[in-house]
């Protein structure tokens, strides 16, 4: 037998224990209807002389309701997962078929023999022979007979969710046994949905979990704030029970992910507050049929921002980056996703004025996202010089391209960290806003705004894929003091940022995100060796190793001296400071220019003293631990 045959003698056998069991399934329940539709009518003895009618009208009956049964599709209905859609769907289709059945009968023979209640009988039995047989599978499936085998899983969320969610399990093929429901809600308790009892409340999952043998604990609510992820995962540490949690909304209404798809925690689950949302109206008509250039966008930042602004139909979009590898790895993304079209990758390092000045003269952006720079702290500490033509002078580079391109708006993303800065990295960060924000004074076409965020989860040198490494080596994980705390917000949030910065800006600004309250690092770390299966102190431990060189014990959002703003955005604020004189920004930049071509490390630093004089640089002892710092 060829391969031919045997896909044939498949498809065959497929549609013999499937399909056609159904039909001739439901052709029996046709039969059987209208036969006891009789049988019924005459008190369960048809007489005699009735006997021909009968079975002479069932030949009509037959064909012209199993006609209606395949015009309906009935026969497609999955008995498994029958719904109270397909039970009207049966209605709807057995009043049809009785209806034409009557019709024809009467142009006949004027339903000679036919008791007039019969049709009606019949119509009854039909939907519940069709709809009756397929409830009751499903009920055999999916927990008729109480289920043995699978994860013994408690739901956290007696709502609309964890409803579907239950249904979802019970279909699973056993690979999960639910046991329960908790919820918080008053007067749930003891309630019973599907066949399946709400225990008692969140706090009660220890106790819960000891008496049912609890294997796992999902959080069905993908509403739940960050607050309540929390306390969730916290009290399954506590009771030893794995845990995970269902899709967000966003996820389950786009269609991105069913009610079925659990998840683990992440570490963004459980940041200190609510995600920002990005008003896309405002920042769809900002950007499409734009000409968007991006640097660094094979970075962390960069490559995000590329991600969503390619989602915004731009005219093009250049992405401009000084590694080979991180533009062809974004560009090849890019590409997959369908952009290809409009996208012009270029190899460019920003502190090459010439080739940054002939970029710009022949693709002329008209909105530019500055994304390239040095940010890690210890490695700029080591290498001012090499941060400064990076961070600042490169800046300049661009914007002063910007300016004789005729770029409308140039947006810069800096840090936190450049707020009373203590380290060389930060004070670039801040040079760079102060040359944004006095070019903005000057410039009259060219539209300068700054974005400030504190770390990003996940990006490059950032401190979770750190501890992710040394949990995955066994430890031990390494912060440099018990009370360094910082700011966090995830990727996404950051580019959201930027982005809602770039359409409601007009013109020297400095935007910031409501970050609530900053997270300690040591928090943090307990929360990511927990994530991975591991308890803190026991499995996995924590070594503090002291403050590196540049680093303080807690960052700043805004300085004393700027004046804060609210915007249109609620998670966003802006803040408006006096720019520099430009001829005596101007000199001091000469003046560090030239410190920097003479590897003059102490004239470096009093230039930067002199340029931000907040700068409070932090002496402690070298060290190579974490710091939990990007």
């Amino acid at each position: 037998m060829n391969n031919r045959q045997k896909k044939w003698l498949l498809k065959f056998r497929t549609w013999i224990g499937g399909r056609f069991l159904s039909l001739l399934s439901d052709l029996l329940v046709l039969a059987g209807s209208w036969l006891g539709a009789f049988w019924l009518r005459y008190n369960l003895e048809v007489p005699p002389e009735i006997h021909g009618p009968m079975f002479v009208s069932l030949a009509f009956a037959v064909g012209i309701q199993f006609a209606a049964l395949l015009f309906f599709r009935i026969h497609r209905i999955t008995a498994r997962f029958v719904s109270m859609e397909d039970i009207f769907k049966i209605a709807r289709m057995s009043a049809v078929g009785v209806f034409f059945t009557v019709a024809v009968l009467f142009a006949w023979n004027r339903l000679e023999g036919v008791p007039r209640s019969v049709p009606l009988i019949d119509l009854l039995l039909i939907i519940a022979g069709l709809g009756g047989t397929r409830l009751l599978y499903r009920m055999f499936r999916q927990g008729f007979i109480p289920r043995k085998t699978g994860r013994r899983t408690l739901i956290v969320g007696a709502g609309s969710a964890g409803e579907q969610f239950l249904r979802a399990l019970k279909s699973a093929d056993g690979e999960y046994n639910p046991v329960g429901f908790l919820d918080d809600s008053r007067g749930k308790a003891g309630n019973e949905i599907a066949g399946v009892r709400v225990l008692g409340r969140l706090r009660d999952l220890p106790v819960v979990a000891a008496r049912y043998e609890v294997e796992l604990a999902v959080l069905a609510i993908p509403s739940a704030s960050r607050k309540l992820v929390r306390r969730f995962v916290e009290i399954c540490t506590e009771a030893g029970v794995a845990y995970k949690t269902l899709p967000s909304t966003e996820d389950l209404l786009s269609g991105q992910a069913g009610v079925r798809a659990v998840r683990d925690v992440t570490i963004e689950d459980l940041l200190g507050r609510e995600p920002v949302r990005l008003d896309w109206d405002l920042v769809g008509k900002e950007f499409s049929g734009k000409r968007v250039l991006v640097t660094g966008a094979g970075g962390s930042i960069g490559s995000e921002l590329c991600r969503q602004l390619a989602k915004l139909s731009p005219e093009s979009l250049i992405l401009l980056e000084n590694s080979e590898f991180a533009l062809y790895s974004i560009e090849m993304e890019l590409r997959e996703q369908g952009s290809g079209d409009a996208l012009l990758p270029v190899l460019c390092d920003i502190r090459d004025s010439r080739m940054v000045n002939r970029i710009f003269r022949e693709q002329r952006p008209e909105i530019v996202f500055h994304a390239a720079a040095y940010k890690h702290v210890p490695m700029v500490e080591r290498n001012p010089q090499a941060g400064i033509k990076t961070n600042v002078f490169g800046t300049c580079n661009l914007a002063q391209a910007a300016i004789e391109s005729g770029v409308s708006k140039f947006v810069m993303i800096s840090t936190d960290k450049a707020v009373n800065p203590a380290n060389i990295m930060g004070c670039t960060k801040r040079i760079a806003e102060i040359y944004c924000q006095s070019l903005n004074r000057k410039s009259r076409d060219t539209v300068f705004v700054t974005t400030r965020f504190g770390n990003v989860l996940g990006s490059s040198g950032s401190v979770v894929p750190l501890f992710q490494r040394q949990i995955r080596a066994g430890g031990p994980v390494t912060v440099t003091d018990p009370e360094i705390e910082r700011f966090f917000m995830t990727i996404s949030e950051a580019c959201q940022l930027v982005l809602q910065a770039a359409a409601m800006s007009k013109g020297g600004e400095i935007f910031v995100l409501d970050m609530g309250e900053p997270v300690k690092i040591a928090h943090l770390a307990r929360h990511l060796i927990r994530l991975s299966g591991y308890e803190p102190g026991r499995d996995i431990d924590i070594v503090y190793t002291g403050l590196r060189p540049g680093e303080k014990l807690y960052e700043e959002l805004f300085l004393e001296s700027e004046e804060l703003r609210e915007t249109g955005h609620g998670k966003i604020k802006r803040s408006v400071s006096r720019p520099a004189a430009w001829s005596e920004l101007q000199e001091k930049l000469k003046r560090l220019n030239r410190a920097c071509k003479n590897g003059d490390l102490r004239e470096i630093r009093r230039c930067i003293s002199d340029m931000v004089p907040e700068y409070r640089p932090q002496e402690s002892p070298d060290g190579h631990g974490s710091s939990g710092n990007d």
